[in-house]
């Protein structure tokens, strides 16, 4: 563990980052991927929970756009996140992984209800714990998700899990000159409306200094780099920069 700055961390991993090429649903190659990364920390001793989204099945707004009712549509969204959340944990258990889905909306018969307690005793068992449905709640996303678990369960960051390696001040793959930035401190992206998390996540980051970093899940090792603290990525922290 010596290596390691993180000992307790939060993953956000983005549907669409499960759906790699195929433009909808599940990759097991990307699952495959991701579970060799996680399992590779998680034999350190590095303490990992998850928080999954579904967009690669069911995103709740783009369902409200098209005339569906908000509640429902993020209701949807949420059941989206636990089919991810259950395929994740067949990986995962595949590679030897002991995991457990905990699920804000119940449903016993595939996931245990959220608790806030046994989420932290499965972790200090050794378990890898993935939050799904989100908060439970409609109108609220798994990014805010994201920063409301990593603070109930005292997880020492956030790690955003992308496809590109930071973040930038434009779309780098649409502006090839997009500046990166190595380091940003919350209330700048707020200010600049750069696309990290959701306002309400990088608010609650920001009120418990909480920091989140930015990083490409696609290129090998990069997880155990960003939990040593070495730079593959950006990191959001602190005051005005």
């Amino acid at each position: 563990m010596a290596a390691y700055r993180y000992k307790r961390v939060l993953l956000k991993l983005s549907g669409e980052a499960l759906m790699g090429d195929a433009g909808y649903g599940i990759d097991p190659k990307v699952l495959d991927f991701l579970a060799a990364q996680l399992k590779a920390v998680h034999d350190d001793g590095v303490e990992i929970a998850i928080v999954v989204g579904g967009g690669n099945i069911f995103r709740g707004i783009a369902g409200s756009a098209r005339g569906m009712d908000r509640a429902q549509a993020d209701f949807i969204g949420m059941l989206a996140t636990v089919m991810n959340a259950l395929a994740l944990q067949d990986t995962l258990e595949a590679a030897g992984v002991f995991t457990r889905v905990m699920s804000a909306i119940e449903m016993r018969s595939v996931a245990e209800p959220y608790i806030r307690r046994r989420a932290i005793r499965h972790l200090e068992k050794g378990r890898v714990v993935i939050f799904a449905a989100g908060t439970g709640n409609p109108y609220f996303t798994t990014d805010t998700t994201a920063a409301l678990r990593a603070l109930e369960i005292d997880a020492e960051c956030i790690m955003k899990a992308t496809k590109v390696d930071g973040v930038y001040d434009a779309d780098p793959v649409k502006v090839p000159d997009a500046r990166k930035f190595d380091e940003l401190a919350y209330i700048d992206v707020l200010n600049l409306g750069l696309k990290v998390m959701d306002n309400t996540a990088i608010s609650l980051a920001m009120d418990n200094n909480l920091p989140i970093i930015v990083f490409n899940m696609e290129t090998e090792g990069n997880i155990a780099a960003a939990l040593r603290g070495e730079p593959v990525g950006t990191i959001v922290q602190g005051g005005a920069s």
